[in-house]
């Protein structure tokens, strides 16, 4: 943080003075306080801004898996190709953003701070239902602009080790724009092209999936979203532009590797290529 964008020495001394008094465990009301104009803010045009599409989670036998497609729009244009949005936001769990792209990833980076600065104020990490109450706050806050067009809609999900169920087990939660949060069952999606990336999830999901069954079920899950919605990306083997697979399982967040979806993506074409109809 610059000195210059805390309004000089003296800004610096404000920070310090809120950093040292006695107050939440939240960075966000911490910012909101010392530094508002550091909090994610959108210029108003909701119009233009490159919006990212389509999310998709699902559990499997150890965790939870995450995919996005990598295609972002500004109105009918493809604003970028290779937009990454499914990322880890701690140790255990996962978050995809829909919505306005550059505003989700303002909030997605403050989430980060948020659950880092809680565990070092209180010593411990909150729970998972915690930290989905803690994104439902911040989402809240972001209603105004929401209201203007500059709308973000996260999925999250993580590894819950404290679930009932031996060896803990993911879990999703969706949320709208006023901060509403849902836990959801077995699987989910957000953005455009969700509606058919539901579809396929439901009737490709299985109580048995493994590591490798739950990869397949949200890579053509997403493929299936983007053919039929035009705003969500499909697979791009010439530029070698893959969804982003994330998982959330007892050893922790990890991404899966693009050699890995290449082959997971050649065979759901070699798959389509025998039923072009399907």
């Amino acid at each position: 943080m610059s000195i210059e964008r805390t309004g000089g020495l003296g800004g610096v001394h404000g920070l310090l003075g809120y950093a040292t008094s006695p107050g939440s465990s939240s960075f966000t009301e911490f910012l909101a306080a010392a530094a508002p104009d550091l909090l994610p803010r959108g210029d108003g045009g909701g119009a233009l801004v490159p919006h990212g599409t389509t999310i998709v989670a699902a559990t499997f036998d150890g965790g939870v898996a995450m995919a996005g497609d990598r295609r972002a729009t500004a109105g009918n244009l493809i604003a970028q190709r290779d937009i990454e949005k499914v990322f880890a936001s701690d140790d255990y769990t996962l978050i995809g953003i829909a919505g306005a792209a550059g505003l989700a990833i303002e909030i997605v980076r403050l989430y980060q701070v948020e659950l880092e600065h809680y565990e070092k104020i209180e010593g411990t990490q909150l729970t998972l239902d915690g930290k989905a109450n803690r994104l439902a706050t911040m989402i809240r806050g972001n209603l105004g602009q929401a209201l203007q067009g500059l709308a973000v809609v996260p999925l999250f999900a993580g590894f819950d080790a404290d679930a009932a169920d031996a060896g803990g087990a993911g879990r999703i939660y969706s949320f709208d724009v006023a901060g509403g949060r849902y836990p959801e069952q077995y699987y989910h999606s957000v953005g455009s092209g969700s509606l058919f990336a539901r579809g396929a999830l439901k009737k490709l999901w299985r109580t048995d999936l493994d590591r490798a069954g739950v990869i397949r079920v949200v890579v053509e899950s997403l493929y299936d979203a983007a053919d039929d919605d035009s705003a969500t990306g499909g697979p791009d083997l010439t530029r070698g532009i893959y969804p982003i697979v994330m998982l959330a399982t007892a050893e922790g967040t990890s991404r899966v590797a693009d050699d890995e979806l290449d082959t997971v993506v050649r065979a759901i074409l070699a798959d389509r290529e025998s039923r072009p109809g399907a």
